[in-house]
């Protein structure tokens, strides 16, 4: 039997300054105002503003076949800065399908929430800044918030059986949001 042995370059490369996922395969879907449909509050605001801005935009490896028991994905998403109302722009939030599944989060540009609730529905949240990391719990709903007036870049990684669990929020919402009260980001309780 011969021994095959080679040096070969990586299939993804990642630039540290901004997180940027480089390589074959990187999925870049991008979620619209128009996509965000019932998740701020003041639907009166919402439904003024322009549908096709973006909120937010993610870049993921998906290495494996989804689903499949055993693997990692990696990602990363970017809110731009701006609000609804009070609330700042911010991610759907999810549950995860396979609910006892966890991830990481960490902090790679500007500043912003990571807003987290229990399956009892209560609710905290945690800084999140450049070098921030973030371990999140199977059975814990998340969301990210930008509280900035820059762009919130932050890299995740996930099993590929997580799924999510979109849904339950929609439905749902979460317990507390994060919006602007005198010129700063509070926690208040959902109405």
């Amino acid at each position: 039997m011969k021994n095959h042995l080679s040096i070969k370059e990586p299939v993804f490369n990642i630039d540290y300054s901004n997180g940027e996922i480089k390589g074959r395969d990187v999925i870049n879907p991008v979620k619209k105002l128009k996509d965000l449909s019932g998740i701020f509050e003041d639907m009166q605001v919402f439904s003024k503003l322009d549908g096709e801005e973006i909120i937010y935009e993610v870049q993921a490896i998906l290495p494996v076949k989804e689903g499949l028991e055993g693997g990692l994905f990696y990602g990363k998403t970017t809110i731009l800065p701006g609000r609804v109302g009070t609330e700042y722009y911010m991610t759907k939030g999810h549950f995860h399908q396979k609910a006892d599944r966890a991830e990481f989060y960490w902090g790679i540009q500007g500043k912003g929430m990571l807003l987290l609730m229990d399956k009892d529905r209560n609710c905290w949240a945690e800084k999140m800044y450049p070098g921030s990391l973030h371990y999140i719990d199977g059975y814990i709903a998340h969301r990210t918030v930008n509280t900035g007036d820059t762009k919130l870049s932050f890299g995740a990684c996930w099993p590929s059986d997580t799924g999510h669990n979109y849904q339950e929020i929609i439905d749902n919402g979460f317990s507390s949001r994060i919006k602007e009260v005198d010129g700063k980001p509070q926690l208040i309780p959902t109405k």
